[in-house]
This record gives structure tokens, sequence and C-alpha cells, in this order.
């Protein structure tokens, strides 16, 4: 953790940004402790430390572009740089990549690993931690009551929660 966030310093990102991946990674790892199916803990370890690292440069929702693109520079494996692109929001599909001005493809989060960080995205303001119910507002407040992304927020919090057992991993 300490090698990430040295990075992410080195490439210019805040100590708020640094705290926000900080607490993204503790909820993220929260979670990945208490699902019952199978998840690459490393995966989204690293995912969360980097998923922001778009924002050393930029602040737009084009973050995510941008930090897939310094993850390729680093050298960062292709799983860690597709959870960089796909934890926007609750995913961005072609057409809305399209209409935001973002090269058009689906930024959809696949994966168990991609969900999952970016579903602890969503529950991180700042560095705090909120609840779905918070985070589903503020999403209601930014995009509007209707925005597909409220449904896909929905979709994510149901299935996540799905995964999750009541006595955590065996």
């Amino acid at each position: 953790m300490k090698n990430s966030c040295e990075i992410l310093e080195r490439l210019g990102c805040s100590k708020k940004i640094i705290a926000h991946t900080l607490a993204v990674s503790r909820v993220a790892l929260s979670i990945a402790d208490r699902v019952k199916i199978k998840v690459d803990r490393d995966l989204i370890l690293k995912g969360a430390l980097y998923h922001d690292i778009g924002r050393c440069r930029t602040h737009g929702i084009e973050h995510a572009v941008v930090g897939a693109k310094i993850a390729r520079e680093l050298g960062l494996s292709n799983s860690v740089i597709k959870i960089i692109e796909r934890h926007i929001g609750a995913g961005i599909t072609a057409e809305e990549a399209k209409d935001l001005g973002l090269p058009r493809k689906d930024y959809i989060p696949r994966t168990p690993e991609e969900k999952i960080v970016s579903y602890a995205d969503n529950l991180i303001n700042g560095s705090k931690e909120v609840s779905f119910e918070e985070a589903l507002e503020r999403f209601r407040n930014v995009l509007g009551r209707d925005h597909p992304s409220i449904r896909r927020f929905k979709e994510m919090h149901k299935e996540i929660q799905s995964w999750i057992s009541s006595t955590g991993r065996s």
C-alpha cells in the first residue's frame, strides 16, 4: 500500500485523493472479506488504490480514461486497468460515454472485482464511508431521479449483497 501511495503522490495526486483511495480500499477489502464467491483480494486492493490515479491530471469524468492510460504507462496489469476504466459511477454504457465526450466504449464493471471497487467507491464521500441509501440519494441529486445509473447502482448493490454471507468466508 505504501508503494502505491508513493506512486500516487509522485504523479501529483492530492492528499485528499490519496485519503479517498485508502478509504475505498478499506471498504472494498471489507466487502471482499464478506462475500461467499471467490474473488482476487490482491486485485481488489490494487484496483481500489489506483482507481482514481487519473485525478492527478483531471477531476472530470474522463479521469477514468486518463487513469487507464497512466496505468498502462506504469505497466500495471490489464485487470487493474479495467478496474480503473470501469469504476466510474455504476458503469457507463457506450452511448452514455459518447454523450459525455468519452471514447465510445462500454465502461460497465463486469468482473466481481470491478464491481466491488466501483461499489466501494460509491460508498465513500471524500474519505468518509456513507450508507448505500446516502450514496443512492447523492446519485439522484447529481444525475436526476430517472438516470439509468440509478438503476445500475441499485442492481450492483443487490448483486453484491447476494454475494455476502452472514458468516463471511469459510
